[in-house]
């Protein structure tokens, strides 16, 4: 997905990001392709943790299809700004990357399992872009939100960053932390290649496995 805003190359300060709005942009309560709700409630035992890998679109089928994951959702985290919108987002001006939140029962599917799609999709060493969508939107990122996950997600970008190492690529630049509050992109956005078979998906990874 292409922005025709400015792309800028490094993260608002918090005091001068855009101020946003108090409500949420309104969305359709239900998934696309699995009809489960958006905003839950979800199963007892589920786990969220949330995803950027570039563009979201791509990004959200590619986890919608994993074995144990009960939904998905295409949205903006890590930033400052409550309730942006795309344009914002797409400024620079939130501090938001491209999100897919992953609810899912760690009782079906593993983390590792989840983590290793996660490296292997795209390419962690990018910084600020993904292929040609260029812009702090499209940083990698890992928001965890239990401790046990981002110990996990440490863990492994350590193992994936010896991986690319001794296969020639650059260091990782994914930033793995702490989830902040989770804003759901607008509708169009939501399981967008499902609804478009033959939209844009700009996920490239590096061709190096990740053994985790």
């Amino acid at each position: 997905m292409f922005s025709l805003f400015a792309k800028p190359a490094a993260l608002p300060e918090a005091d001068k990001a855009l101020p946003g709005r108090t409500d949420p942009i309104a969305i359709a309560p239900e998934h696309f392709v699995s009809g489960r709700p958006l905003k839950g409630p979800y199963p007892e035992g589920s786990e969220i943790i949330y995803f950027g890998l570039g563009c979201f679109w791509g990004a959200e089928r590619l986890f919608w299809s994993l074995p144990g994951v009960y939904v998905t959702a295409a949205g903006y985290q890590g930033g400052y700004t409550p309730n942006p919108s795309y344009e914002e987002v797409c400024s620079g001006g939130t501090g938001h990357t491209e999100a897919v939140m992953v609810v899912y029962d760690p009782a079906t599917t593993s983390l590792a399992s989840l983590l290793r799609t996660f490296w292997e999709a795209h390419d962690p060493t990018q910084g600020m872009r993904q292929g040609n969508d260029v812009g702090t939107q499209y940083r990698s990122a890992i928001y965890a939100t239990t401790d046990q996950q981002l110990e996990a997600a440490k863990a492994s970008r350590y193992a994936y960053g010896a991986r690319l190492g001794d296969a020639g690529k650059g260091a990782i630049t994914t930033e793995v932390a702490q989830a902040r509050p989770f804003y759901f992109a607008e509708t169009y956005h939501q399981q967008y290649l499902a609804k478009n078979p033959n939209g844009y998906c700009g996920l490239r990874g590096t061709g190096v496995s990740c053994a985790i």
